[in-house]
């Protein structure tokens, strides 16, 4: 039994280092490889959202005795009914969230955003099937959320997933985490535009071309696979709506206004909502039964707020309902999903904003035509633009809420007013409130995304390791013609004026010299270095970040700083370029970006401590020997003697977490230090008996 085991472990050992030799293989075709997981990861993503929308429909069947649900379906039902199902499945999606994943919970997208800001894209695998039930289940059951955040979420998983098995580096997990999350929604709406511009605009908030092109790729595929499976049609058949007259783009930039307040509102709703949640103690499947009953009670009175309501929006979108009616749903669907959500349950916002903007929309709609007959539109117009307003002001992504409009109607009959509308309701909410309805979230738990690890890199690093130190001083006491000359014999702009002790006083400009020259020549004569100096530039400490460098620079307007050392009163020690800090952290994200690839490539030696590198050579992790604690690797004897070079240090943190460092000469190891080292596998074998 002992040998079956043993041959077993060989044979499993053998077939996945065939895999992965294979894949690291296939993956040195840089960019077949992209296109192809690309595709791959758009082909899952598009099933994902396929599979989410029958789930849906099979889980209201269950508890509803009907998959297709509407307003006159509801109003037939018990009070009862209405009250006991939203309550069940909010226990049951809080059973699979407590026991299953913990990722399941809320609507998914923060979720998301946090997983490549702190883990490089690294989500569960679990994660993807346990959001699929637990949100197709709770939307099902009467939950007021919608399916676009969980496919966004399952979507993303299933692109972390095959980057995992690939053992990519951390930038090329970013872009499959994105591929996942841009296929998800361009399924979901049949919107691939949309989609690949929602993946850029929030989850990686980057358009850099090289992942753009994945990006659409897979956005592409997936909205193929759900034409394959649901048809080509778009989610919402809109009367066609025109600008009736220039005067109507008003109206439309007050509801962009009215759309930015809403959007705020909504958002501050749901943060509270899960403040409120969180401040009770019990377990997740109380909390989301008790969210549950909430909806159902409001259910019975408004059955408008069960699940993702498109068929409320339809009805708004073609002006079929009132004024009093639309405002009512503002307030209502603002209150159901923020409880929804807030006491755990699994779903998305997305849709909730398109409920809430067509409903805000249709209201002012209602007013402003029935103030204006003659000049604006009916209220199914304002509806439409409306639904973008909140949508945008909500996300944050104004670019993405203009597109998904269009690919969701098909018409750009409205296209001005749409954006005039999004943009002011954007502004107008940032002007509320900074954050977004996905970022709020991650900032209450100290994560900011928008810093995030790039601004780490500068938080990290001081003036004084950047500066030039190779400065031009002036005297205060210089006379004029000697500053003439000085500015002749160097290419400078800038000139630093100091007194006797080398205390920064100020600035001299050229333009400031340009000045004094069209003055009477009397009035050079007396004129010296002090009186014209700039008192006005900023300075720096020496001990200061680049952080805080990177604000000044930004704040005044400059490309140029004195650095002056605060414990040496005010003494003037160097200066400090935009250009030099931008090379600075240029360098610490390259390192930063070769620390996380060797941190991939030496994943394989978790389980055989050795793999073949090239000819000759081995890639190893080796214990750091007793001998080298506390030394320099400048003072180890690696090269010379055994013809070795320490390529990464694996350390554990004070909290326990493994961090990969990419060493220098002067790098002091530490007897806990796992070192990973590339030479001739004797060598390597000899220091491992040290």
């Amino acid at each position: 039994m002992t040998r079956i085991t043993r041959l077993f472990k060989k044979f499993v050992v053998a077939s996945i280092g065939f895999t992965q030799t294979a894949a690291r293989k296939f993956k040195t075709t840089e960019h077949t490889f992209i296109v192809f997981i690309a595709i791959i990861i758009g082909l899952l993503g598009g099933l994902g959202a396929v599979g989410i929308y029958y789930a849906i429909r099979f889980f209201s069947d269950v508890f509803w005795g009907s998959p297709d649900l509407d307003i006159s379906y509801f109003a037939s039902l018990s009070w009862y009914m209405k009250v006991i199902t939203p309550t069940v499945a909010g226990f049951i999606v809080g059973l699979i969230i407590h026991f299953v994943a913990k990722e399941a919970k809320g609507h998914g997208v923060p979720e998301v955003m946090e997983a490549i800001a702190l883990r490089n894209g690294i989500i569960r695998k679990r994660v993807a099937a346990a959001k699929l039930v637990a949100s197709s289940l709770y939307i099902g059951g009467g939950g007021s959320v919608g399916r676009e955040g969980p496919v966004i979420q399952i979507g993303s998983a299933i692109g972390s997933a095959i980057g995992q098995f690939f053992n990519v580096n951390s930038q090329r997990m970013k872009t499959f985490v994105a591929c996942g999350a841009a296929a998800g929604i361009a399924a979901a709406f049949n919107a691939p535009i949309a989609g690949a511009l929602f993946s850029l605009e929030i989850i990686l908030g980057d358009f850099a071309v090289p992942k753009f092109s994945p990006i659409v790729i897979a956005a592409v595929t997936a909205t193929v696979v759900s034409h394959t499976f649901l048809g080509d049609h778009t989610a919402f058949q809109v009367p066609e709506y025109h600008l009736v007259s220039a005067y109507e783009l008003i109206p439309y930039a007050l509801l962009g206004i009215f759309a930015g307040l809403v959007a705020w509102l909504f958002i501050k709703t749901l943060h509270s909502s899960e403040e409120f949640f969180d401040k009770f103690k019990y377990p997740i499947y109380v909390k989301t039964m008790v969210g549950g009953l909430i909806i159902g009670i409001i259910g019975c009175f408004i059955p408008h707020i069960y699940g993702v309501g498109y068929d409320t929006m339809d009805n708004a979108l073609k002006g079929n309902l009132m004024g009093y009616t639309l405002l009512l749903l503002v307030f209502a669907k603002i209150f159901a999903t923020s409880v929804s959500l807030g006491s755990g349950g699994s779903g998305g916002i997305f849709a909730p904003s398109l409920f809430i903007g067509t409903s805000a929309g249709g209201f002012f709609g209602v007013v402003v035509h029935s103030l204006f007959p003659e000049v604006t539109a009916t209220p199914g117009a304002y509806a439409l633009v409306g639904m973008g307003a909140v949508v945008a002001a909500t996300t944050h992504a104004p670019i993405t809420a203009i597109l998904i409009i269009f690919e969701m109607t098909n018409d750009y009959n409205i296209i001005l007013p749409l954006m005039i509308s999004v943009t002011i309701g954007t502004i107008f909410r940032g002007k509320l409130m900074q954050e977004s309805i996905y970022t709020i979230k991650l900032v209450a738990k100290g994560i900011d995304i928008f810093r995030g690890q790039d601004a780490n890199v500068l938080r990290a690093v001081k003036v004084r390791s950047v500066m030039d130190i190779d400065i031009e001083l002036m005297p205060e006491h210089m006379p004029f013609k000697e500053i003439i000359r000085k500015t002749l014999e160097t290419p400078l702009h800038h000139f630093w004026v100091v007194n006797k002790d080398k205390q920064y006083i100020g600035a001299i400009s050229l333009p400031g010299v340009r000045h004094i020259l069209q003055e009477e020549e009397y009035l050079r004569d007396l004129v010296v270095a002090h009186d014209l100096v700039d008192m006005d530039v900023p300075v720096i400490l020496a001990d200061a970040t680049l952080a805080e460098a990177m604000q000044l620079f930004g704040r005044y307007d400059v490309d140029l700083m004195p650095v002056i050392d605060g414990a040496n009163a005010q003494k003037m020690i160097g200066q400090l370029r935009l250009r030099d800090v931008i090379e600075a952290y240029n360098n610490e994200i390259h390192r930063a970006d070769i620390s996380t690839e060797l941190a991939h490539s030496v994943k394989l030696l978790d389980q055989t401590k050795t793999i073949d590198f090239i000819d000759g050579y081995t890639l190893a992790e080796v214990k750091c020997p007793r001998s080298f604690v506390g030394k320099t690797l400048r003072e180890l004897p690696l090269r010379q003697e055994y013809k070795t070079q320490v390529i990464l240090i694996k350390r554990t943190t004070e909290k326990n977490n493994e961090e990969a460092i990419v060493p220098t000469p002067t790098e002091q190891l530490q007897s806990e230090d796992q070192l990973v080292l590339v030479g001739p596998e004797k060598k390597i074998d000899a220091l491992k008996n040290l």
